[in-house]
C-alpha cells in the first residue's frame, strides 16, 4: 500500500468532516434552486487557495434560471508540472427538499456518533468533500504530478442536470482533450463502482373532454373518465408486460432489474386543489398524467414509446370520443461503461487496496449526470463512485458515515495516482 498517500488522507479526516458539515449548511434546495451562488463561491474559494484556477458559470436560459435563482456552477482546474491526462471529479451541489420526519435540523450539519447528518450529507456533499480531500492529499504527496485535476460543483442534477453538467458539456467543459476521466462521487456505497444507469422516458399524457354542468354530465365528455380507461389499460396490459422484462445489467436493487413505470402525477378539471377554494361544478374537459418509464439496455426507445402510444391509439379506436395528446418531457438512453475502461480499473485498484476485495459493479436504477458527460460531452470513461448508502438519499435524517468518507477519499486518491502517474506506489 501507498502509506504516505493514505496517511495524508487520514491527517485530513477532521477537515473532511468540517467541509462536509459546511457544505450541508448551504440549503441548496432544488427546486427552486436556493443558495447556489454562496455554496459555489465557498467551494471555489477553498480550491483557489489550493492553487486551482476557478470559474463560475451561470447557465442562463436553462430551466429555473432567474436573477433570484441563478444557476451558478463552479469548475476548478489545477495543472500539473508536465503534460498528461485530466481527471475530473464532478459533484452536484443541489439537494431535494428536506420534507417531514426529521429528528435533527436538516441544514445544521450535525456531527454525531461517527456520522454527519443533514440533507445532502449522503447525496452528495459527503462525496464532494471526499473528492476535495483526495485531491489535496494526492497533491501533497506528489506535487510534481503530470496532467491535471479538475473539481466541479454543479447544479440541478436533481431536476435533470440541464442547468449544470448538460450546460457545461455543451460549452465544452466535459470534452476531450480537456478532460479524459470523470468520477462522479454519488452515494453508491464505498466498495461499489457504478458503471451507468437505466434509460428514462418522461412523458405527459393529456386526455380531452368537453365541459358541461356537473349535474348534467351526459351533456359533456369527461376527460378524467377517459384517463381512467388509460390507467386501467396500463394495469391490465402494460405493467404485467414490463414486469416480464429482465436485464443483464447489474442494476441495484434487484427489483430495478426489470422495466418499470411510475405514475408521477395526475391532474384534471377546472380546480386542481380544493383547499384554497371550492370544487368546480363542471365536467372536466382535460386530464393530464405524467409517466416515468425506466427501461433496460436490451430495450429500444421507439418500442418503449410504442407500448404506450399503442394503448392510446387502441383506446381512440374503441372508446367513444376518446382523444389524447402525448408530450415528451425527457428521454435518456441506458448507459454502461465497460469494466476494462481506465477509470474503472483505477478505482477498482483503490477498492482492492483499501478493502482487500474486488469491487461490486452495479448499475443505478435512476439516471444521474453521467448521461450528459457521455451523450453531450462524448466522454465514456466515466463512473459514479462515492461514500454513502444509496438507500438513505432523499430520506429524513439523511447521514453519511465519517469512516466511509475517509475510506472513499483513500480510494479516490489511489485512483488519481493510477490515472495520472500510472502506479499505486
Amino acid at each position: 500500500m501507498n502509506e504516505r498517500l493514505l496517511r495524508a488522507v487520514d491527517d485530513r479526516a477532521d477537515d473532511l468532516v468540517a467541509l462536509t458539515a459546511d457544505l450541508i449548511r448551504f440549503p441548496t434546495v432544488n427546486p427552486p434552486g436556493e443558495a447556489y451562488r454562496p455554496c459555489a463561491e465557498y467551494l471555489g474559494a477553498r480550491l483557489k487557495k489550493l492553487g486551482f484556477e476557478t470559474e463560475f458559470i451561470r447557465a442562463e436560459g436553462t430551466p429555473g434560471d432567474t436573477d433570484r435563482y441563478p444557476r451558478i456552477n463552479v469548475v476548478a482546474r489545477l495543472k500539473g508540472r508536465s503534460s498528461g491526462a485530466c481527471v475530473h471529479f464532478n459533484s452536484h451541489i443541489d439537494v431535494v427538499e428536506a420534507g417531514e420526519g426529521w429528528t435533527v435540523d436538516p441544514f445544521a450539519g450535525l456531527v454525531k456518533d461517527g456520522r454527519v447528518y443533514g440533507r445532502g450529507a449522503c447525496d452528495m456533499k459527503g462525496g464532494l468533500a471526499a473528492s476535495v480531500i483526495a485531491a489535496e492529499a494526492f497533491m501533497e504527496v506528489y506535487p510534481d504530478f503530470p496532467g491535471a485535476i479538475e473539481i466541479s460543483g454543479t447544479v440541478d442534477e436533481e431536476s435533470g442536470g440541464f442547468g449544470g453538467v448538460a450546460h457545461l458539456a455543451k460549452l465544452g467543459y466535459f470534452s476531450r482533450p480537456k478532460v479524459d476521466h470523470v468520477i462522479i462521487p454519488e452515494p453508491l456505497n464505498k466498495d461499489r463502482i457504478c458503471l451507468g444507469h437505466r434509460g428514462v422516458w418522461w412523458a405527459e399524457i393529456e386526455t380531452k373532454g368537453e365541459i358541461a354542468h356537473g349535474s348534467m354530465p351526459f351533456l359533456g365528455d369527461n376527460a378524467v373518465r377517459h384517463m381512467g380507461a388509460v390507467l386501467q389499460a396500463f394495469e391490465d396490459e402494460l405493467f404485467p408486460a414490463l414486469d416480464r422484462k429482465v436485464t443483464r445489467m447489474p442494476v441495484v436493487p434487484e427489483g430495478a432489474r426489470r422495466s418499470t413505470m411510475n405514475i408521477n402525477s395526475i391532474h384534471g378539471g377546472q380546480t386542481e386543489d380544493f383547499r384554497p377554494g371550492l370544487p368546480s361544478p363542471n365536467v372536466p374537459d382535460w386530464c393530464r398524467l405524467t409517466i416515468d418509464r425506466r427501461f433496460l439496455l436490451e430495450e429500444d426507445i421507439a418500442t418503449v414509446k410504442g407500448e404506450v402510444t399503442g394503448i392510446l391509439e387502441r383506446l381512440k379506436r374503441e372508446r367513444k370520443k376518446f382523444d389524447y395528446e402525448i408530450r415528451d418531457l425527457m428521454e435518456v438512453l441506458p448507459l454502461m461503461t465497460e469494466r476494462d475502461a481506465p477509470v474503472v480499473k483505477a478505482v477498482a485498484r483503490g477498492i482492492m487496496e483499501i478493502f482487500d476485495r474486488a469491487p461490486e459493479y452495479v448499475i443505478s436504477p435512476g439516471t444521474y449526470d453521467q448521461k450528459h458527460v457521455a451523450r453531450i460531452g462524448h466522454i465514456y470513461d466515466c463512473i459514479a463512485y462515492g461514500p454513502g448508502i444509496l438507500d438513505l438519499a432523499h430520506r429524513p435524517d439523511e447521514w453519511v458515515g465519517i469512516a466511509d468518507m475517509v475510506e472513499s477519499a483513500k480510494v479516490m486518491a489511489i485512483g488519481l495516482n493510477v490515472l495520472l502517474r500510472g502506479t499505486t506506489g
